[in-house]
């Protein structure tokens, strides 16, 4: 089967320059996706948008290039919940991937125990209304509480400004939260002011809630320039995911979001996000927590 790209649609950027920053050992980037290949994997009907093909092959191709020894692939919303080209990257990753599926409320216990065996650790709710349709906050419960025996977790993607008619229905989850790229603050307002501090609040009065610290290239209004005349980009949210990392260590997780899905601008250049990681993880200390331990932790408790 063959898709036609949605027009204008921004292909990832094939050459990567080689970081700068050298990630620890056992690093992980903890949040990336696979799309298809559609002849393999076809993407959903319902989907929002029809992405370029990018592979298992390509993705771990990238990792070992940047320096990185493990993925979580997340699942991608043009593949709707057909988990299977994520699922099918995790199988041949020799354990080095783990995925978050997108589920609906008809999945059965042993489809969850399938995916539990192939590395699944969480699933994924998204809402962003321009990516997909709205499902019931009841059904979402429903697969949270049918998750958490597995000890699963529940990411969840929104935008800053839905997070206060959100926040009843994230504060009840039964499972750990990871939300994704902060929430997606506007970085043109203030660090300190009412919307992203409700944010932090969100996660100060909440210690099952996960912050990833990614995706500095959706959330920039600046662009990749240069920050301080050395090879990093995206400076007006290292602000914000600064005060995330040194504020909850143990709790915030990074990734590249690989390949980029719905950007309209431009496309990045994956060696220069891997260079914005020590200007919000300045130490070798909270480094080693944002890369290694905590993804580990999380998704590979048992090693």
């Amino acid at each position: 089967m063959s898709f036609e790209k949605t027009p204008g649609w921004l292909d990832w950027y094939a050459g990567p320059s080689k970081p700068a920053f050298t990630p620890p050992p056992g690093s992980v980037d903890a949040h990336c996706h696979v799309f298809g290949p559609g002849h393999l994997f076809p993407f959903a009907p319902e989907r929002k948008y029809t992405p370029c093909d990018a592979s298992k092959d390509q993705l771990f191709s990238l990792r070992d290039h940047l320096g990185f020894a493990r993925n979580v692939i997340v699942q991608a919303t043009c593949h709707g919940a057909d988990n299977r080209a994520m699922i099918d990257a995790l199988r041949h990753s020799g354990g080095k991937a783990r995925g978050v599926a997108t589920v609906k409320r008809s999945i059965s216990d042993a489809e969850l125990a399938g995916m539990h065996a192939a590395g699944v650790r969480g699933v994924r709710f998204n809402f962003v209304r321009r990516l997909v349709d709205f499902t019931p906050k009841d059904e979402l419960m429903e697969i949270a509480s049918r998750i958490a025996p597995l000890g699963w977790h529940v990411v969840i993607y929104f935008e800053a400004v839905d997070l206060p008619e959100l926040m009843d229905f994230f504060t009840a989850l039964p499972t750990t939260v990871v939300v994704d790229h902060m929430g997606r603050p506007d970085v043109t307002k203030p660090v300190d002011g009412p919307e992203f501090g409700l944010f932090v609040k969100f996660m100060r009065d909440h210690p099952n809630v996960w912050s990833k610290v990614s995706c500095p290239e959706r959330l920039s209004v600046g662009g990749p320039k240069a920050l301080d005349g050395e090879r990093a980009a995206y400076a007006d949210v290292v602000p914000f995911a600064k005060a995330i990392v040194e504020t909850f260590p143990d709790r915030v997780l990074w990734g590249t979001d690989w390949p980029h899905p719905n950007l309209k601008d431009h496309m990045p250049d994956d060696g220069l996000l891997v260079d914005f990681i020590p200007h919000i993880a300045p130490t070798p200390q909270l480094q080693q927590k944002l890369l290694v331990d905590n993804p580990m932790r999380l998704y590979w408790p048992e090693e």
